[in-house]
């Protein structure tokens, strides 16, 4: 037992997915019981619905915030030492983005109507629930920003805690919801927590308050906006734009299969999101620094082996044993009426393995600011995903929805194997 903790020790990876992995539990199991809430509650069909919110709520906290927090992770760090620079930079930030929430959440309360019937369609108004967003809104990109400030300052336990603390709230307030009120409830809690959490980081971490006095709320510096525009079209630009595709496909699906369908596919896709969880947080605090770091093919080509080597294996070694037990997952998970989710986890589980593989490559565009390859490829992958899920959904119904998931994926590998192929397959050392 001694020797496996001072392997996990000596090994960076290791210690990062060990620190990590109990913030990362919590969510999956309060993901878990709010999955199992929502079956026996609201059913397949309710299930759809706050898919579609969620994407849409996405999109507007990616806007909200301007894509901003990996930016912003990356200068706290940076000007930490020099209070001056730091202050300037967060209160350009601040500013910038107090200004962006407001109009949106305007532009929000003042379409409501509008929103309503493109992300719920013919079926009962929701009107409330647009509006009660808009409300909350300025909290969600407040809260995303000192969360940021909290990882840019390295207090690493502190940011588990507030994400063990954020979890346990979020889970108990969306229980009572569900139980006392059904879909509206839900509805309610996927507006509302996201905003109530601004509260539970602000007063789970004391510092963050005294480190915040000497900031103002002041003019905004375009040349600190300048250091942040990288940052922000890249997130801007997938993580507003891909929920929206989801909402366009789950829409087909309700409008050319049926609605249970669509709750079907977004079942599948919540057990995707649990699993995919510890790989992606592994992906965000390991190779992303990492990659940024390295300067040399060598090095490149010999992080990527060591993630693929230690990683791989464990992740492939778990979709194996998801998909023998995934009768037993599902039912655990949601109710017998969602028995028919057994048949989209072989197309979603091979989907998973290839997005991981792409996405460790991948994270070479993020870490060198390769904008234009990553719209493209982005853009590429969003057109095939769509494309490709509108051609299996009319063959096969729900499960061409991850049929699509799969072929996409098998192609994003091949285009990014191929931007990389010098750095990936070349015996050569060279700079980069």
């Amino acid at each position: 037992m001694k020797r496996i903790f001072q392997y996990i020790n000596s090994n960076l990876l290791l210690k990062i997915a060990s620190f990590n992995s109990v913030a990362v539990l919590t969510k999956v199991v309060a993901g878990f019981l709010t999955s199992k809430a929502i079956a026996v509650f609201i059913g397949a069909e309710g299930l759809a619905l706050i898919g579609n919110l969620r994407n849409f709520l996405t999109t507007v906290e990616s806007f909200s915030t301007l894509g901003f927090t990996n930016g912003i992770v990356k200068y706290v760090a940076e000007y930490k030492e020099d209070k001056a620079k730091l202050n300037e930079a967060l209160g350009t930030v601040l500013t910038t983005l107090l200004i962006t929430a407001l109009v949106i959440s305007l532009i929000i309360y003042f379409n409501a109507e509008t929103i309503d019937v493109w992300i719920f369609g013919s079926q009962e108004s929701y009107v409330f629930i647009i509006k009660l967003l808009a409300l909350m809104l300025p909290f969600y990109g407040m809260n995303l920003v000192l969360l940021a400030i909290i990882n840019g300052l390295s207090r690493y336990k502190a940011f588990v805690k507030i994400n063990i603390y954020s979890q346990v709230f979020g889970l108990l307030v969306t229980l009572l919801l569900i139980w006392k009120h059904q879909l509206n409830g839900a509805l309610i809690a996927a507006v509302a927590i996201p905003g109530l959490l601004f509260f539970v980081t602000l007063f789970s971490f004391f510092d963050i308050r005294q480190f915040l006095k000497p900031v103002k709320l002041s003019g905004i510096k375009q040349k600190v906006l300048k250091n942040f525009s990288h940052y922000s079209v890249m997130a801007l630009f997938s993580a507003a734009v891909m929920p929206l595709v989801f909402v366009f496909i789950r829409n087909y699906l309700i409008d050319h299969v049926s609605m249970k369908d669509a709750g079907f596919w977004e079942a599948i896709r919540r057990i995707s999101n649990y699993y995919l969880m510890f790989v992606n947080s592994l992906l965000a605090l390991y190779i992303l620094p990492r990659f940024s770091e390295i300067t040399n093919a060598f090095d490149f080509r010999k992080e990527i082996g060591h993630f693929y080597k230690t990683v791989l294996p464990v992740f492939g070694t778990a979709l194996v044993v998801i998909y023998f037990l995934r009768s037993y997952i599902v039912t655990i998970l949601f109710t017998n009426e969602f028995q028919p989710v057994e048949d989209l986890f072989m197309w979603q589980l091979l989907g998973d393995f290839l997005r991981v593989i792409a996405s460790v490559i991948a994270y070479q565009l993020i870490a060198k600011k390769m904008v234009s390859y990553y719209i493209g490829i982005e853009l590429f992958s969003l057109i095939t995903l769509y494309l490709a899920s509108i051609y299996f959904i009319d063959i096969y119904g729900a499960k061409g929805a991850v049929i699509a998931h799969f072929v996409n994926f098998a192609l994003h590998l091949i285009v990014i194997a191929t931007v990389f192929k010098k750095l990936l397959f070349s015996k050569q050392n060279f700079e980069i």
